[in-house]
């Protein structure tokens, strides 16, 4: 399995907004659900929002909900995650992956880089 790609992060102030991006292989994407999580410093990776493969069906954390929007773009073996209204609470490196129902999955699970969304004053 190829390493998703994710970029987009940067450092926002409180109640701004970013848009990360996940490039993932055509075999990866086409199929399976694609989802976002995140890891803080000092904590555990945790599911944020994911979405199905044909109708678009999504599934946020309570977190987020009403604050960020995934999309996917199948032409483009592309996913998305526009935050908004971002809270400090919201800092760490955001990382996309295939998913079943919140778990990532792969055989093996394979997790790329991420890409760091920091938000402060």
């Amino acid at each position: 399995q190829v390493q998703p790609i994710e970029s987009g992060g940067g450092l926002v102030q409180p109640g701004g907004s970013l848009r990360l991006s996940c490039a993932a292989s055509g075999r990866t994407f086409s199929s399976n659900a694609m989802g976002w999580f995140r890891q803080a410093p000092g904590k555990e990776r945790e599911f944020v929002a994911a979405i199905s493969p044909v109708r678009g069906l999504t599934d946020y954390a309570d977190s987020v909900k009403g604050r960020f929007a995934i999309s996917r773009d199948n032409a483009k073996n592309m996913v998305y995650l526009q935050m908004n209204s971002l809270k400090v609470e919201d800092t760490a490196v955001y990382y996309c992956n295939t998913v079943l129902g919140r778990r990532a999955v792969g055989d093996p699970v394979s997790w790329g880089q991420g890409t760091q969304v920091s938000v402060s004053s």
